[in-house]
């Protein structure tokens, strides 16, 4: 590829784009959107009136009717924020078995496609323990396509959004940028509170408790849950999270239409006012100015869009970083993980070994390496193989067990997998 300066432009793929939240970011972070695709329809209603001029497609962003990823290949970015629900510690973590994963799928469109640089967002729970064999089996795909992958949790109040909002990216470039990439710093100032963000929206009515309504929410909000079709209307979270919301002095049981009115007090058991639609995405970072965004459809709609975003300020944060990269700007740095790096010892033993091994042998092979696993904790490893792949088992002659590694269960693109038929039975809920 030619190299770029200053004064080229950048240009993005936006995959599962949502109502805009990376979408924003990756603009104020000079990149132009040469094409964003989504699901929902209201959602995507909301990136065409924001940017009318944008090629916004819907729909299946698999699917081969919706756009064709030939005709983007050596994009400088390919992003998105794939579905969440299955890494979601709130709800079954079914990982390659659900239907709404596209994870898999978007590493090997970025083999296709073969962008400058690709960037994934999700949820925190794709870093747990359960998931070790998947993070491995991406960055290996990652490195098969020519690319040095990094995983970082990033949390949104280093960004200076009000919110408690940890998420899961992953960014990949070949080496000849990556070796200019860095995570962007976390700025010096601490977010600012649920109560300095919303005071002036809490009075908008000219309701007179807004003062001291402010005083009492003192910290950040609580992660914003957007949730899925498949539950119930705007909710401010799980049972933790509300009683977080009380002690902030806001009711979680629900979104209000408007803000406060004059002389409003809290129903009896109510901690305080509910918020506003609008008072939920200034918490998610979209606060006027150079982050104003207007979103449509009803009441839930509109908290869904926004409690499903990327806040906008950590979207182009991480979108400078990676235009910086792109550019070869800054020193360049020593790479250490040109070579395959290892999240998942066992995955990679089994992988690499070219005939069944016993649970002995993995024991005693990682040892060597300095890795040391008990028998339940190796039993507990290799059940959490088996969800994402296929963990074939063979008996020995002595009557024990040997393990190798399958085939990965996740949808990739192949023609009769599982996904299709799940997501056409299932589409009216996924979001």
């Amino acid at each position: 590829m030619p190299e770029l300066d200053d004064n080229d432009r950048l240009e993005v793929v936006e995959i599962c784009a949502g109502a805009g939240g990376q979408s924003l970011g990756l603009e104020r972070a000079g990149f132009e959107h040469r094409l964003a695709i989504e699901l929902d329809p209201n959602a995507a209603a909301t990136l065409k009136r924001n940017r009318p001029g944008w090629d916004v497609r819907i729909g299946d962003v698999a699917s081969p009717e919706v756009w064709n990823p030939n005709d983007h290949v050596g994009i400088d970015l390919l992003a998105g924020g794939v579905p969440c629900p299955p890494f979601s510690i709130a709800g079954k973590q079914l990982g390659a078995n659900d239907e709404r994963d596209l994870f898999a799928w978007a590493v090997e469109l970025c083999g296709k496609v073969k962008p400058r640089a690709l960037l994934l967002e999700n949820v925190r729970g794709l870093s747990a323990n359960r998931f070790s064999a998947y993070r491995q089996h991406v960055l290996d795909r990652l490195h098969d396509h020519g690319y040095v992958g990094e995983w970082k949790l990033v949390h949104a109040s280093e960004f200076g959004v009000p919110q408690l909002r940890p998420r899961f990216v992953l960014v990949a470039l070949p080496a000849e940028y990556a070796e200019y990439f860095s995570w962007p710093e976390p700025q010096s100032a601490p977010a600012p509170t649920v109560g300095e963000t919303l005071k002036d929206l809490m009075a908008a009515d000219g309701w007179d408790g807004a003062e001291s309504w402010a005083a009492k929410a003192n910290d950040i909000a609580p992660t914003i849950v957007g949730g899925s079709k498949k539950h119930g209307g705007a909710d401010l979270g799980p049972t933790r999270a509300k009683r977080q919301w009380a002690e902030l002095g806001v009711d979680a049981l629900g979104v209000a239409d408007g803000p406060p009115a004059p002389g409003w007090k809290p129903v009896k058991g109510a901690a305080g006012p509910k918020l506003t639609t609008e008072m939920v995405a200034r918490l998610q970072g979209w606060t006027g100015g150079v982050y104003k965004w207007e979103f449509t459809g009803q009441k839930t709609s509109r908290y869904r869009q926004i409690g499903n975003a990327f806040p906008p300020p950590v979207a182009e944060a991480i979108g400078r970083a990676i235009a910086s990269a792109l550019r070869k700007q800054g020193e360049p740095q020593v790479l250490i993980e040109t070579t395959k790096p290892v999240h998942d010892p066992v995955y990679k033993l089994l992988r690499e070994s070219p005939r069944p091994i016993s649970a002995e042998q993995i024991t005693t092979k990682l040892a060597r390496s300095g890795v040391h696993l008990s028998v339940p904790d190796l039993e507990r490893h290799l059940s959490h193989l088996s969800h994402d792949f296929d963990l074939v088992t063979a008996t020995r002659k002595d009557g024990s067990l040997a393990y190798s590694i399958g085939v990965f269960k996740a949808f990739v693109g192949q023609q009769g997998h599982q996904r299709d038929d799940l997501f056409a039975q299932h589409r009216a809920t996924i979001s």
